[in-house]
């Protein structure tokens, strides 16, 4: 939306954001999976429908397998 000549300092997020939000819960296994089918690089993480935090490519780096972050890597910033 920026590119098509609208000042982003007169601009809501809900104008810049598009397609649905996506979350997940506490599971490794299906953070990766979101983030990887997504491609996206955060997360917000819910509990009982309550956001309880944020989890990032910097947070997957730091708690995962070198397998994992490798599945995760290939699936978000792989060229189609």
């Amino acid at each position: 939306m920026c590119a098509e000549g609208r000042n982003p300092a007169e601009m809501t997020a809900g104008e810049l954001a598009n397609g649905a939000p996506r979350c997940a819960d506490a599971d490794a296994e299906q953070v990766v999976r979101t983030m990887r089918n997504h491609r996206i690089r955060s997360v917000p993480v819910l509990e009982n429908q309550r956001m309880v935090g944020m989890i990032s490519e910097a947070d997957l780096a730091r708690h995962l397998s070198d397998e994992q972050i490798a599945r995760f890597v290939t699936g978000v910033y792989a060229t189609t």
